[in-house]
Formats: C-alpha cells, sequence, structure tokens
C-alpha cells in the first residue's frame, strides 16, 4: 500500500566524514516514519547511501518487527564491479530482507532508471541524500516531485 511506503535514494559516493551525520539523520527520519504509519521501506540495493538505509532498516526491525525492507533491485548481477566487502554487505542485506524484486534480469540500459521509477511508484514518501543535481539520484527525486510525493532531503540538514 502506497501510503504506508518510503523509498530511498542517494549517492554511491557518500564522504567518510558524513556517514555518520547522515546516520543520525536517516535514524531520526526513519523513527519519524514508523511513527506516521510507514511499514515498507523499498530500498534499490546500491552502495552508499542505499546499504546505510538498508542496514538501519534492519537494525530498527528488531524493536519495530511490524516493519519491512523491501528491496527493489535493477538487475541480478548488479555488484559484478564491488569490492568483495561491498559484495559481502549485498550478500547480507539480500539474506535478511523480507521481499525482494528485480525489475529486470540483466544489465540493460535502463535498468537503473525503471529501478529507480518503481522505487518512487510504490510510495508516498522518499528519503533521499541529495547533493548533486545531475546523475541517478536527481533524476528520482526529479521524478518523486513530479509524482507530487514527500521529499525530505538528509542533506538539507547537513549544512
Amino acid at each position: 500500500m502506497k501510503e504506508n511506503t518510503c523509498c530511498f535514494t542517494g549517492h554511491r559516493r557518500i564522504p567518510k566524514k558524513m556517514v555518520e551525520r547522515i546516520n543520525s539523520r536517516l535514524y531520526v527520519e526513519l523513527l519519524n516514519a514508523i511513527t506516521k504509519g510507514k511499514t515498507t521501506f523499498c530500498v534499490g540495493g546500491a552502495v552508499g547511501f542505499d546499504t546505510l538505509v538498508a542496514k538501519m532498516v534492519l537494525e530498527l526491525k528488531q524493536a519495530f518487527s511490524h516493519i519491512r525492507l523491501h528491496l527493489i533491485l535493477p538487475c541480478k548481477m548488479q555488484y559484478i564491479d564491488w569490492t568483495e566487502k561491498q559484495k559481502e554487505e549485498y550478500k547480507e542485506i539480500l539474506e535478511s530482507a523480507d521481499s525482494v524484486e528485480y525489475v529486470s534480469e540483466e544489465y540493460t540500459s535502463g535498468c537503473m532508471h525503471i529501478r529507480n521509477r518503481r522505487l518512487v511508484d510504490e510510495s508516498s514518501l522518499c528519503i533521499c541524500y541529495l547533493t548533486s543535481l545531475s546523475g541517478g539520484t536527481a533524476y528520482t527525486v526529479n521524478y518523486a516531485k513530479k509524482s507530487e510525493i514527500e521529499i525530505i532531503n538528509l542533506a538539507d540538514w547537513m549544512i
């Protein structure tokens, strides 16, 4: 149900000095979302922000057993060029997620955009970490704006 669903989008590269601040703000916004009735949290499964979100949702499930982590992934081999550490984290997240859906069996030139639109189409709230006006995160946030869903940019709190 769209009204109970929140999606996330953010950059793959996050400066190490920002991770703690992002995690602190993300924690507050996740608690706010849960308090407002969000029960399903859709994540795209990329490295960087998506990984931070997925790990935190899984951590919060210990206190809020009714919430769900739903992964909407671009393709089955998205991790092919990742480091071993990133692949290990991804595997743990995949195994712990409540549900996983792939928008494409194999990588295609459009599978990332399809995944991003799917995240938004399922949601009534988008929590993002957007610091650049170009790229996949900007595309997804602009799509969320056009879709008229609520957007919370964690980067706005970092200034």
